[in-house]
């Protein structure tokens, strides 16, 4: 029997529209602004809550670049979200690829000191970035990876949480399944391939989705390993847009976010279903 309870009901409705506007409404203004010039936004107080008219060639100016009435050169943010794309791609499918391995060959491989290395592993988890960003800098600078997609992301490829998270599931896969693949003439490989893959297949969206979103906004390892302009996430050109001249075109800056919330926000879209299954799946 379900109880009803209209006035718990209605107030834990009221408790979530209240954190979708909490939520929504920066972004709101900042799509607000992006449609606007850059005079409105300078000359309202407080800044006007309705969409202006001049979207079209704000976001063609945040995509492309271009001038402004002072002559400066406006960075195009096309490109740089390329490179975002690009560098999300490779940490993301690098991580699951490396954890997926690494697991697997914790849990089914019998070798000495097997538990002291997962240890290892996990151990990394208590190194804030950090502490190890001046080692990993200098290994990057030395075999000359700076200003190039490798020194963005090798050193970012390696997740201990994955790795974590892919031994526990690997662990709840039963002894029965690999004695059958064991009995059919397969081999380590195609028993990974054709068995625990597919098993994976929603802790695998879910993590991608996570890793997706962490490569896409990494600041502070591009800021250091990144001084040709050509190789900028959007996350740094936007501090750049912000920072880099004595007048700000807030409403080319505020298009640029918006833009640069695009990406992450369609992975999650287009992967909701399998992103939700992969954390809470029952069987995991």
């Amino acid at each position: 029997m379900i109880e009803r309870r209209p006035l718990a009901t209605l107030l834990s409705h009221l408790v979530l529209m209240l954190g979708v506007l909490i939520v929504a409404f920066p972004v709101y203004l900042t799509f607000v602004a992006s449609t606007q010039s850059a005079q409105q936004i300078a000359q309202a107080h407080p800044v006007s809550l309705m969409p202006g008219t001049h979207a079209l060639e704000t976001y063609q100016r945040a995509l492309f670049g271009g001038k402004n009435e002072f002559g400066s050169q406006t960075p195009a943010a096309a490109p740089m979200m390329l490179t975002s794309l690009i560098s999300a791609l490779i940490i993301s499918l690098g991580k699951i690829a490396i954890s997926l391995l690494s697991a697997f060959a914790i849990v089914y491989f019998r070798f000495p000191l097997r538990g002291l290395v997962f240890w290892m592993i996990f151990v990394t988890l208590m190194l804030p970035v950090e502490v190890r960003i001046g080692p990993t800098y200098e290994v990057v600078s030395t075999l000359g990876m700076l200003n190039t997609y490798a020194g963005l992301t090798v050193p970012l490829i390696a997740s201990a949480t994955a790795t974590f998270l892919f031994r526990q599931f690997f662990l709840t896969v039963p002894d029965e399944l690999v004695e059958a693949a064991r009995i059919d003439g397969a081999g380590p490989l195609r028993f990974f391939k054709d068995v625990l893959l597919p098993l994976s297949s929603t802790s695998i969206a879910a993590l991608f989705v996570i890793q997706f979103i962490y490569g896409w906004n990494q600041y502070l390892w591009p800021l250091l390993v990144t001084t040709d302009e050509s190789m900028y996430p959007v996350v740094m050109g936007i501090k750049r847009l912000v920072a880099g001249e004595a007048y700000t075109e807030w409403n080319v800056v505020m298009a640029t976010a918006m833009l640069a919330m695009l990406p992450p926000a369609i992975v999650v879209i287009v992967m909701q279903k399998w992103f939700v299954k992969g954390l809470v799946d029952s069987e995991k």
